[in-house]
């Protein structure tokens, strides 16, 4: 271990610069997919291989619930695994191959199954989903689980979000430009070439990324970054998950946190919404959603600087405070412009380009300014309680002695996939209540209701979520100062265990910073 990333004084674990940059690409590849799938497949399955309405959008959210009950399964297995490959980097290669060939089969190969068929079709989509989920699973549980091997950093640890974000425009945005361009070139979203020709450039940007996430982890996959005893830990059985969860209070606060955001984000983004607000109420979804999201992201800029150099000056939950309050305030304002929204009226219409160039009006203006503000700030911490997730596994160390990074995070993924497997049925149901057969697309024209639908998913459920993470927040015990004990701590007892004390003991021996010499 070398001196200059590890000093045994404050027990932080530094990481070099490109290992920062490269590791946050394993969310990258999997929110790929967060696209590729879990935005398209409802549509997919209806309008493509003529599934129902809503057994699409409900067996999304009954695989949601499968994905999450893997999760502890996967973590726990993940915490036994130390071989030749590391811990970590076994399950990213495994599961993006998984869910590339899934995804293939799914998008490209189910069409072909002939209407006569049906019942085969709907067998195809539960089993190629199932299998898919098991890929996703075993990919998205190292981004939260290996954090606590990346860095331990305070400075270090609030740029994850930044690099996140950079493998989230390679992966997530990359594929959220791409979609409307493919549309109005090789087919709609209801036709069987879009996904045909969308699915292989996914899985490709997702393998690319996969990669360098590895080589970013590479050399801190290795046993003598685990925890306090490095490889010689003690196995967790399934059994104390509860007592863990019990005993964390400080996870306990943080799922309640990203699982509420998460919720609100699936939602709020899913394509039915945004189809129904750009498409639908506002007649010109080619012309509005691209460039908002683009203007979403633009203003995301100077908030990503602002909450890193909140979280290093005071600490992540400071951070994710004050700008989560910022996307409440500026969301208001949204709110109260969709409310005032009039079918036909030019005046209370979004409209950022018409026939003879620009074409703004002060509607437009104001929701451009609130709702990149309310999305900036959001968009800004919405992956910070992936760091988070690595503080609560190092206080669990400090806790209870357990280096059990792969179950710390996939507790936190089990919370987090069962709230928002909520999403994709909240939608259907919604759809289905304004008296809506079929999903609607960027063609439907506007029915009765419709902008009320919008109105809740898009604006009133992701505010009453961050009303909630304020609340969980508010007794949140890792705050930045609490941090650097926990680090000293934790290193002291380490190094006590490294010259031959065992764990117990050292952990009786040092319970405070006054107890370090």
């Amino acid at each position: 271990m070398s001196k200059e990333n590890v000093t045994p004084n404050d027990g932080v674990n530094r990481a070099k610069m490109y290992q920062l940059a490269l590791f946050p690409m394993n969310n990258g590849a999997t929110n790929v997919y967060f696209v590729l799938i879990l935005s398209y497949i409802a549509t997919f399955g209806n309008t493509v291989l003529g599934i129902v309405t809503l057994f699409a959008t409900t067996m999304i959210t009954v695989m949601r619930v499968f994905d999450a009950v893997t999760d502890p399964i996967i973590g726990a297995l993940m915490d036994r695994t130390d071989g030749k490959f590391g811990k970590f980097r076994p399950f990213m290669v495994i599961g993006n191959a998984i869910m590339a060939i899934s995804a293939i089969a799914l998008y490209i190969f189910t069409p072909f199954i002939p209407e006569s068929m049906q019942w085969l079709r709907y067998v195809m989509f539960v089993l190629l989903y199932m299998v898919w989920v098991i890929g996703y699973t075993f990919q998205t549980s190292v981004t939260r689980s290996a954090q606590s091997v990346l860095t331990n950093d305070p400075k270090q640890r609030p740029l994850f979000t930044i690099f996140n974000t950079i493998g989230s425009m390679a992966g997530m945005g990359l594929m959220q430009v791409l979609a409307p361009i493919i549309r109005s070139n090789v087919g709609d979203y209801n036709t069987p070439d879009f996904y045909a020709f969308f699915a292989p450039i996914g899985i490709v940007v997702s393998i690319f990324l996969t990669i360098l996430a590895v080589i970013g982890i590479w050399e801190k996959d290795n046993s003598k970054y685990f925890g306090i005893g490095g490889g010689a830990q003690e196995k967790v059985k399934v059994s104390e998950y509860v007592e863990i969860i019990k005993a964390n209070k400080p996870m306990q606060r943080l799922m309640v946190a990203g699982g509420t955001c998460k919720l609100a984000l699936s939602i709020a983004t899913n394509m039915t919404v945004l189809c129904m607000l750009y498409g639908c109420m506002m007649g010109n979804y080619d012309g509005l959603y691209l460039p908002m999201m683009v203007l979403g992201y633009v203003f995301s800029a100077p908030f990503f600087a602002l909450t890193v150099n909140t979280s290093q000056k005071l600490g992540q939950k400071a951070s994710l405070q004050r700008y989560v309050g910022v996307a409440l305030a500026c969301y208001v304002v949204v709110l109260i412009l969709l409310i005032m929204w009039q079918p036909g009226n030019p005046a209370l219409n979004l409209s950022i380009m018409g026939e003879n160039g620009l074409s703004l009006n002060l509607y437009t203006i104001v929701f451009i300014i609130f709702f990149g503000l309310g999305y900036g700030a959001y968009y800004s911490t919405a992956d910070m309680p992936i760091p988070m997730v690595a503080d609560c596994a190092d206080y669990e160390t400090y806790r209870s002695g357990k280096y059990i990074p792969g179950i710390m995070g996939t507790l936190f993924s089990l919370v987090d996939k069962l709230v928002s497997s909520l999403a994709a049925t909240v939608v259907g149901i919604a759809v289905t209540i304004i008296g809506l057969e079929n999903l609607p697309v960027a063609e439907t024209p506007y029915s009765e209701g419709m902008n009320w639908v919008v109105i809740v998913l898009f604006c009133i459920v992701p505010m009453a979520a961050w009303a909630l993470t304020l609340w969980a927040m508010k007794d949140y015990e890792l705050s930045g100062p609490r941090m650097k004990e926990i680090q000293a701590i934790n290193a002291a007892r380490k190094d006590l265990v490294a010259n031959g004390m065992s764990l117990e003991e050292a952990m009786a021996q040092i319970q405070t910073v006054e107890d370090i010499k």
